[in-house]
This record gives C-alpha cells, structure tokens and sequence, in this order.
C-alpha cells in the first residue's frame, strides 16, 4: 500500500520547524533505485530593513541551508519516521536545500518572493491557458497573481499543480562576485548540501565523497 506524501508531510514538518526551518517541498516516487523520500527545506524568510526589499547584507551569508543544517534534518527524519513506522518497505531519504529553481507551495512563499521570475502549471485552464511564465506580483485571499506576456492573471492557489522560481543567473553571478566566490563553473542546478540515507546503507553527500554514518533502519 502506498504511503500518502500527506502523511508524510503531517510526520516531519514538525522536526523540521524544530530545527527553525521551513519544510518547502515532500516528493515521494518510486524511482528506478527504488522508493524515494525526497525533502528540501529553507530558512524562514529573513528581516527586511524599512524600504528595503532585500534583508541587510551581514545577514545574506547566515541565510543558506548548510550541509550541517541537511545532516541534521535528515537525522531527526529518520528517528521520526523510525518511530512512527508508516513506511513498511526500504526507501532512501533525501534532504536538501530548494536550490535556485525552488518550488512555491503555499500563499506566503508567493508574498516572499514577489518581484521575481515564476514558472506556474494549473490543473485547470485559467482564460484558456493552463501554463504562465511571467512576473510574480504576489498573493492574498487565496489567489497568486502574475504579470505574464503584459497581462495579469489571477490564480487560485488551490488550482496550482506546481509553481517554481526562475533562476536569475546574471544576479548569481554578481553575487558570488561579490562574496569572492572563486571559479568559472556556474551554480549548481543540483541541490545544494543535499544528504542521502539510504536505509541499509550509509548516508553520503551527492558529491559522492563519504560521510559521517546516520542512524537508520532496516526494513526487511
């Protein structure tokens, strides 16, 4: 019996908030390794100052999830998971960072990231279209409003199959100027500081180099 990601959502939002992050996006697939609990989570968004949109520049470097924060996140998901037993056959657990694409789910994070680029796909035509790309303009009472090809659509946040940030790549780049990020390679469309448990095995980065083991269980 498949387990539902609902479920899943309810068991570990909770260490997560615990851990002062936002559980951003559950996806729960069996893939051709087998089955899948993949977790991305963020920081809360951060305090602007009066007549900013951006927050103060000494705190932008404490704002991205960490390897640490992944490690530990995905420690307390697996000691929750454990207990609860809701998943009755093996699976690998994935906990990473949302990455520059990152998924918005709920109405604030369309209010948070007003201003930017967005990529929506509707389950139900919204004035003969189901796919928008355009400017976010932000969301209330239920509806998510976007700036697309010059006209604004209103989009009921319920009728939202999936919705993703576009990544500014030029604004990246800039960024990493000026932190003084060394190299010519550009970000990653890979998750950052994504940890795999593997339950029956050992948790690993994706850059493939050994870490250290988590606890997990065997599920026979």
């Amino acid at each position: 019996m498949r387990t539902d990601p609902h479920v899943l959502w309810q068991l570990v939002e909770p260490p997560i908030q615990g851990a002062g992050l936002d559980l951003i996006e559950l996806q729960w697939n069996r893939e051709g390794e087998g089955w899948v609990l993949r977790v991305f989570i963020d920081r809360p968004e951060p305090p602007h100052l009066p007549g900013t949109s951006e927050p103060p520049a000494d705190v932008l470097p404490r704002l991205a999830v960490s390897h640490q924060d992944c490690e530990r996140v995905s420690r307390d998901l697996s000691a929750a998971l454990d207990v609860e037993d809701v998943i009755h056959h093996t699976y690998k657990l994935e906990v990473s960072s949302p990455g520059l694409d990152r998924p918005l789910r709920r109405e604030h994070d369309f209010r948070r990231f007003a201003g930017q680029q967005v990529k929506i796909r509707c389950t139900e035509p919204s004035d003969g279209r189901r796919n928008f790309s355009g400017v976010l303009r932000g969301a209330q009472n239920g509806q998510v409003e976007v700036d697309c090809e010059g006209r604004v659509y209103q989009l009921p946040i319920t009728a939202i199959a999936r919705a993703n940030l576009v990544p500014d790549w030029a604004a990246e780049f800039r960024r990493q100027a000026a932190g003084g990020e060394g190299g010519s390679r550009p970000p990653e469309l890979e998750r950052k500081g994504a940890w795999e448990d593997s339950q029956g095995g050992s948790k690993t980065r994706h850059d493939e180099r050994v870490a250290p083991h988590a606890p997990h269980r065997s599920v026979s």
